[in-house]
């Protein structure tokens, strides 16, 4: 017996082959159709695929190609002994040429380890910046790399190159352009097509035997015939598991399946009845009656929530009537609910990890935790942090026993109950609140109206609460590390509904997710707190009383974190006064510590009364051996190395990065201040008409760089003139820069006559502090004063031993006249062992000072350079005791030298009696 296809096929006519095929209308032709597009598909993917492959392979090849002839050069004897010679780019240009021609890349660069050229195919290139990544080879790896360099797009290769000692001296870089690289492919791609073309004829011949095949099967049937076959074929139809309903024109059921009668509950002869008469709600009535197009109504049917489709069938000429779908989307919809949720709860904890924890500020990011689960997840939050976290410090100990303080409180509206920020929380041993603490689980209390031990634990508020329409909590700890931080409230009030079960979950995650953030800014309280006193204590604590000068300072660290600057007023010899001002590079404990080093060198150096330029000399020779271990190696380059070079050489990078510093000297009797400058800023001085000016110094490179000199220079000071000294926290941050920092500092100063320093830094501060200083500030103001003359007093002493007499009776008349006649004695001793010194081994001309300031000052100078030595004369000798009795009468003693000599100085105490202030 013949099937519905031979059927079909004996009363059409013979299918005529390419013909019907190519027309598309039978099932043969629109598969062969198909399958020609998915040929020609399918061979364009090949060959785009070869040429991608192609290219990777050339890539590939260029990049093996470069790393060795990049690793040849390198390799290659004399290369690291060209890099440290004189002129690298005379010995290794040539080479890197004929190396280049041989290999056939296209260029052979090399580099220091600043990544500046000494070779480059065009030679105007030589000595640019390299274009590249040089970190990876610095660090001694090989790497290739894609760049956009002088030659255009190009691949290169960077390899270290190596001193006898392992050390990375410069770096070889060699490559091909991309150009070069496409035109490779370019060669292949005709063979390619080829190759495409062929397998395009033989797909193509495949598929016509395979369509000619299922046009002989089909008998040439079209899709509608085909389909019309299996009309009656209604059992799939009941098989599936979404109800179909057909109804006429006239509103009557003409076909059901099974899953239609069990979701709508249908009679068993519902087929040709009225929808009306089939017992449905109006809703679903109406809308099969309608015949309107629906999609996807949500009808309820009982338990369950079914969701309509409906189509008229008389749209394309068809019978009228209306064909409707239904499927129960009951559990779809439960488990859309529950996805729903967990996608709400997750982009909740994103949020949170987005918004908590911007700062390192504890409180803001208590208050952050707040404002993420604020109305999301709770109408209010409260946040309670145990008091030694928010002074930086670990709770002593776990559990409810830890002193609180409620750090945040945020809500829907802004006058909840809750208690205020700054209040002290007092945990119950049985409240939530302690169960959470002691088990460091989240605690659900789902009614707070029936939980007698939250209500115990403070009646009168938590009664407040209650009426305030609060009525659901969760308690989560904050801990972090295993240590305990604090508490976070979750508060529902009003409509929302209570906590769950499920809830405990994203309050413990948000809990968790604070609570590393909060311990994060509390290590950094502590840390911020053990630095900023560090540097507070080697900074001076008070200033010296001096007639010299009045002085008044400023230090602010920054809010980061603290920095190297310092600032020092040092008593010299002769009423004079050093003033100093430095700012060491970086930031924290290295720098604070290293800040301290050179404040006590600057104290030692200061002791000897150098010269301000011979300080700042002895100042970068020490910075440069600053934190230099002994086991470095010997580069070859003498004492000279720099701070960057020993910053390389130091492990974990803790060498000296840079310091800078201003040393100025005044001298109260000349009025003259001499100062030198290692890469700081200018000083200011405010004359006593109120003009400003910035001294011009010459600018000395900062310490610890080495081998060039520094200069001084000597500026007299009329009195009452004020010299202020500053560090670049004050004239330059993120939205100032430097110049127009000093023109702000020189408004501010301006017109400034007859102010002390205390109000200058305290209106300097006012104008030019910014909101979040980056950077720490230093600020030393000095308001100058001369001595008067009467307070001075002094004597040319020819070279004779007999002129000491006369010397030392002047000195007591001098005396006399300034009221210290009892002092007459010990000064004449020691005026006559110092001039005695002076007659015996110095050289003339000879001079005598005495200056009345805090202290009676004697000075002895001579054009001799030999210093005199404090020594223990033997009972046979017949001299060597001038020195021991000076040291053993006057206060103090000491050598400095000048440019024309010597100054011996010893200073006596004028105790009981003080002279009045100038």
């Amino acid at each position: 017996m013949a099937g519905p296809i031979d059927q079909q096929a004996s009363r059409r006519p013979p299918a005529r082959g390419l013909r019907v095929l190519l027309a598309g209308r039978s099932v043969a032709g629109q598969v062969f159709l198909l399958q020609v597009v998915v040929v020609l598909l399918l061979v364009a993917a090949a060959v785009a695929e070869l040429l991608v492959q192609a290219k990777h392979d050339s890539r590939q090849e260029v990049g093996n190609r470069s790393v060795a002839v990049a690793a040849a050069f390198a390799s290659a004897p004399g290369v690291a002994q060209a890099l440290a010679s004189p002129d690298p780019s005379a010995v290794l240009q040539p080479r890197a040429e004929e190396a280049r021609k041989r290999s056939g890349v296209d260029f052979i660069v090399v580099t220091d380890t600043e990544g500046t050229r000494y070779t480059h195919p065009v030679p105007d290139r030589i000595g640019e910046k390299f274009v590249g990544d040089i970190g990876p080879a610095l660090r001694g790896e090989v790497v290739t790399e894609t760049v956009t360099g002088t030659l255009g797009p190009l691949i290169q290769a960077n390899v270290p190159v190596f001193d006898a000692q392992g050390k990375v001296v410069g770096i070889v870089s060699a490559g091909i352009t991309v150009a070069k690289v496409s035109g490779v492919v370019n060669h292949i791609l005709p063979i390619l097509l080829g190759s495409a073309a062929v397998a395009m004829a033989l797909a193509m011949g495949g598929t016509w035997l395979i369509g000619r095949r299922l046009l002989r099967q089909t008998g040439g049937l079209g899709p509608l015939e085909m389909t019309r076959m299996y009309e009656h074929h209604d059992a799939v139809l009941h098989a599936v598991r979404e109800g179909v309903l057909i109804l006429d024109g006239d509103g009557r059921l003409q076909l059901a399946n099974d899953e239609a009668r069990r979701l709508l509950r249908l009679p068993a002869d519902a087929e040709g009845r009225p929808v009306g008469e089939l017992g449905l709600d109006e809703r679903t009535r109406e809308l099969l009656s309608s015949g309107r197009t629906v999609t996807d109504e949500v009808l309820p049917a009982g338990d369950r929530l079914l969701v309509l489709n409906n189509r008229p069938t008389d749209l394309n000429g068809g019978p009228p009537g209306s064909v409707a779908t239904l499927r129960d989307a009951t559990e779809l919809r439960a488990l859309s609910g529950r996805a729903e949720t967990a996608r709400t709860r997750l982009r909740l904890l994103y949020d949170a990890s987005v918004a908590i924890g911007t700062t390192l500020d504890i409180t803001r990011t208590a208050e952050e935790l707040a404002e993420v689960a604020v109305p999301r997840f709770a109408d209010y939050v409260t946040v309670d942090l145990a008091e030694p976290v928010l002074r930086g410090e670990e709770p002593l100990r776990p559990g409810p026993a830890v002193t609180m303080r409620r750090v945040a409180v945020g809500g829907v509206r802004p006058d909840p109950p809750l208690g205020p920020e700054g209040h002290p929380v007092a945990v119950r041993p049985s409240s939530p609140q302690a169960a959470g603490l002691t088990t460091g689980r989240a605690v659900l209390e789902p009614r707070l109206a029936d939980s007698a031990d939250w209500r115990r634990q403070d009646p009168e508020r938590n009664a407040k609460v209650l009426s305030f329409g609060i009525h659901s909590l969760i308690c989560a700890p904050l801990s972090a590390r295993g240590v305990l931080l604090g508490l976070v409230n979750f508060w529902r009030s009003q409509e929302s509904p209570p906590y769950e079960e499920d809830d405990l979950s994203p309050a413990e995650e948000l809990a968790a997710r604070a609570a590393v953030c909060i311990d994060n800014a509390r290590r950094f309280t502590r840390e911020h707190t053990m630095a900023e006193t560090l540097q507070r204590s080697l900074l001076p604590q008070k200033l010296p009383r001096l007639n010299a000068i009045d002085a008044a300072y400023r230090y602010l660290p920054a809010q980061a974190g603290v920095g190297g600057d310092w600032f020092d007023v040092l008593p010299l010899p002769g009423a004079r006064v050093a003033l100093v001002v430095g700012d060491v590079v970086g930031h924290g404990l290295h720098a604070a510590a290293t800040m301290g080093r050179l404040r006590t060198a600057v104290h030692n150096f200061s002791a000897l009364d150098l010269p301000p330029d011979e300080l700042l000399s002895h100042l970068d020779e020490l910075v440069g051996r600053m934190d230099r271990p002994d086991a470095l190696p010997d580069t070859g380059e003498g004492e000279d190395d720099d701070a960057s070079a020993v910053a390389e050489r130091v492990p974990g990078g803790t060498a000296v990065s840079g310091a800078t510093c201003l040393y100025a000297v005044y001298d109260p009797v000349s009025a003259v201040c001499t100062l030198a400058r290692a890469g700081h800023l200018l000083p200011a001085v405010v004359r006593p008409d109120g003009a400003v000016d910035f001294l011009e110094l010459p600018q000395g490179p900062p310490l610890g760089l080495g081998g060039m000199p520094f200069s001084a220079v000597e500026v007299v000071l009329p009195e009452d003139s004020t010299l202020v000294l500053y560090t670049d926290g004050l004239v330059e941050d993120r939205e100032r820069d430097i110049d127009e920092g000093l023109e702000q500092l020189r408004g501010v100063l301006a017109g400034r006559r007859g102010r002390d320093p205390e109000a200058i830094c305290r209106d300097v501060l006012d104008a030019m502090l910014p909101p979040d200083p980056a950077d720490d500030i230093a600020l030393l103001v000095a308001r100058t004063r001369v001595l008067d003359g009467s307070r001075v007093a002094e004597w040319d002493v020819p070279g004779d031993p007999a002129a000491v007499a006369g010397v030392r009776a002047a000195v007591s008349r001098r005396l006399a006249a300034w009221g210290f006649e009892e002092l007459s004695f010990t000064t004449e001793l020691l005026l006559s062992e110092l001039i005695t010194n002076a007659i015996r081994y110095g050289a003339e001309p000879i001079h005598v000072r005495l200056i009345l300031d805090r202290t009676l000052i004697c000075e002895v100078s001579d054009a001799g350079s030999t210093a005199p030595h404090l020594r223990y004369a033997a009972t046979t000798d017949e001299g060597g005791r001038g020195l021991f009795l000076v040291a053993q009468f006057a206060e103090r003693w000491g050598t400095r030298y000048t440019a024309t000599g010597k100054v011996i100085w010893a200073e006596q105490a004028l105790a009981p009696v003080t002279p009045p202030e100038w």
